[in-house]
């Protein structure tokens, strides 16, 4: 009769006999939610430290695509420079097989006047 006394008032006691205000059974429950509470923050600092490093490695192979892209069109302007360069070249030498072909051509009618 002194437990439902107790218990109206809002008071109760343990296993140990220890007093509390609040029904075993809430105290109980907020125990349980306060560990899973725990595991779930626990899974969280987990979840977010493999994301971390996945960022960080995304953010690697970014660069390095990045660098590999940058030297894909080092080598493609280069390329690009290279033939010009040789065009001009080509050019430069069929003008100068046009310069002496007019040498030669007035060369030979030099000869056949003489």
């Amino acid at each position: 009769m002194a437990k439902n006394i107790l218990g109206e008032a809002g008071l109760h006691f343990d296993e140990l006999r220890k007093l509390w205000v609040l029904d075993p059974e809430v105290t109980q429950q907020t125990t349980e939610l306060k560990k899973e509470s725990k595991d779930f923050v626990d899974k969280i600092g987990q979840f977010q430290k493999i994301a971390g490093g996945l960022i960080e490695l995304v953010d690697q192979l970014a660069k390095e695509a990045e660098n590999e892209k940058m030297k894909a069109i080092g080598a493609r302007n280069l390329l690009k420079s290279i033939a010009k360069q040789r065009e001009a070249q080509q050019q430069q030498l069929q003008a100068l097989i046009a310069e002496k072909k007019m040498q030669l051509e007035r060369n030979e009618l030099k000869i056949s006047f003489l």
